[in-house]
């Protein structure tokens, strides 16, 4: 797991709009039936959903 904290929160939310895009430009490889390694969506998810985590903990506190 990346350490996110020690990150600013815009640099995250830039991270998180690349990882979004990577997404779904993955789910459309995985429709045509370009995507091998259907794992490397998986952590890409899981990635998004800790970043979202970590941003809406900062918020809160």
């Amino acid at each position: 797991m990346e350490d996110f904290s020690k990150k600013p929160a815009e640099e995250l939310k830039g991270l998180l709009k690349e990882n979004r895009e990577k997404l779904r430009q993955m789910r459309f490889d995985l429709a045509a039936g370009k995507v091998k390694d259907i794992r490397s969506i998986r952590s890409v998810k899981k990635n998004i959903a800790r970043m979202l985590t970590f941003l809406n903990k900062n918020k809160n506190a």
